[in-house]
């Protein structure tokens, strides 16, 4: 592959992306919480996080996650804490009820792409499935 073929597929990779981005978003609109709040919760879903590598997890300044951290603990779906090692060290965790939305907003996502899923060709279907191997690498480097 060339690099002009390289940057064409990164071209259309980002428009098929934003597109499919778009098409999740929907499935929260009108909801009490953003969608960047969501994307928050799901990076506490293993546990609790310093409020430094949420904001550049996210690519934002401290102060910016410190606001979305705020409205969140304010709603009752993360609560804030201490690190065990250094007491200075600001955490956040997702409470009961954080997980319970993030589950859910995770349950709507899924149904909502599932029946486009199934508006596709079996062949369109495997098509995917083959290129998520390599999409999950390409998220992850």
């Amino acid at each position: 592959m060339t690099t002009d073929d390289t940057g064409r597929l990164a071209e259309n990779l980002s428009r098929e992306l934003r597109h499919i981005v778009m098409l999740l978003r929907r499935t929260t609109a009108g909801q009490p919480v953003t969608v960047q709040q969501y994307s928050v919760l799901g990076s506490l879903e293993n546990g609790a996080c310093r409020m430094t590598e949420l904001a550049e997890e996210h690519g934002v300044q401290l102060p910016t996650m410190s606001v979305q951290v705020n409205r969140l603990e304010e709603a009752g779906l993360v609560a804030r804490g201490t690190d065990a090692s250094d007491a200075r060290v600001r955490t956040v965790e997702l409470t009961g009820e954080g997980r319970d939305r993030l589950r859910a907003v995770r349950r709507a996502r899924i149904a909502y792409l599932s029946g486009r899923l199934g508006a596709l060709t079996p062949e369109e279907r495997a098509a995917i499935a083959r290129a998520l191997p390599a999409l999950a690498k390409l998220g992850r480097s």
